[in-house]
């Protein structure tokens, strides 16, 4: 009992490098921090990933997060974006690091595409409510809830590892919180996939074009509670601590079930006024409530077999060596 009592109280992390292959956007979110007008940024070139990956898998660093602004399904240059997108992420694994991409909607084979050469892919279902394109996502037509529930069955048909979430406090309901959940919870009852769920409090930037309230932090372990009802318990609950700034919430929100705190980095690039708190501060807080922070790799066990054969070669590299760099990772700049 003592054993079982020990892994319930273990918090998990991933750590993360995030590359960026480009802002431009074609939504127009109103909340957004990230994006740039098609046109403004030419997008990140092999060369300069490179140089940012190098030797960062040696520091102890497992994951590299690769973010894009979405370009839309029929804009010629497509394809280069894909091809962007599938280099970026050969060239992690070329430096023993393993991609997790986020780039928006995908079509059927760009989905294929990249299980090649990711360990994993996630999308932000955000919510289900059709109301927001009215409101929030008035000026965003990827952000259509039945095109983001798309994408959440094909990842579980590709066999794809998969995370998701709520963002919260942009102009949802509660009721829309569980309408969300259920929907993430049917798709992986079929399924299998989704690995986490991302609750994710809406908080202002400098970069919005329309300011909303900050979502009310004091709120979000009820909703932690509520989505640990509502998801299948291998479905992990997870929490950013950078958007939520109160020690306090922070270990209520583990209390009522969350127990990943996800990538944890130099820099949240979507939203970059919340710095990202030490690896070492967090094992500290996590401590003084009697819980254990360790780190994790961007795919869980029980998916490993669902790689190809020379992902999976990697993912099994990186769990022999996770454990005797664990030390390491408290002593970085990141930890």
């Amino acid at each position: 009992m003592a054993g079982a009592s020990e892994r319930d109280r273990i918090v998990t992390y991933s750590p993360s490098y995030t590359l960026v292959a480009t802002h431009a956007c074609f939504n127009r979110c109103t909340y957004c921090n990230f994006r740039v007008d098609l046109g403004q940024d030419p997008g990140l070139d092999g060369a300069t990933a490179g140089r940012q990956l190098a030797g960062l898998a040696a520091q102890g660093i497992s994951e590299v997060l690769i973010l894009s602004g979405e370009v839309h399904p029929r804009h010629p240059g497509r394809p280069a974006w894909m091809e962007r997108l599938v280099g970026l992420a050969q060239l992690a694994l070329e430096q023993d690091l393993l991609p997790h991409t986020n780039a928006g909607p995908l079509t059927w084979a760009e989905m294929g595409q990249l299980r090649q050469v990711n360990v994993s892919l996630g999308l932000m279902l955000e919510q289900v409510t059709p109301a927001l394109l009215t409101g929030v996502h008035r000026h965003a037509p990827s952000k259509r809830p039945d095109l983001r529930q798309q994408q959440l069955d094909w990842a579980g048909r590709w066999r794809i590892p998969f995370t998701t979430g709520l963002l919260l406090g942009i102009g949802e309901t509660p009721k829309d919180w569980v309408d969300t959940l259920d929907a993430i919870a049917h798709s992986h009852r079929r399924w299998g996939h989704i690995q986490e769920v991302i609750l994710q409090p809406y908080q202002p930037g400098h970069g919005q074009t329309a300011v909303l309230p900050p979502f009310p932090v004091d709120q979000l372990p009820e909703v932690v509670a509520l989505a640990r009802r509502l998801l299948p318990a291998e479905v992990v609950i997870q929490i950013p601590p950078n958007l939520i700034g109160r020690p306090d919430v922070l270990l209520a929100c583990l209390e009522a079930g969350a127990r990943d705190l996800g990538g944890i980095g130099l820099l949240d690039v979507i939203n970059p006024d919340y710095p990202q708190p030490a690896v070492r501060q967090l094992k500290a807080l996590l401590a003084t409530g009697g819980w254990v922070l360790q780190p994790r790799l961007p795919l869980y066990p029980i998916h490993d077999t669902w790689l190809p054969s020379h992902l999976q070669a990697r993912v099994q590299g990186w769990r022999k060596t996770m454990l005797s760099r664990a030390d390491l990772q408290t002593s970085l700049p990141i930890g």
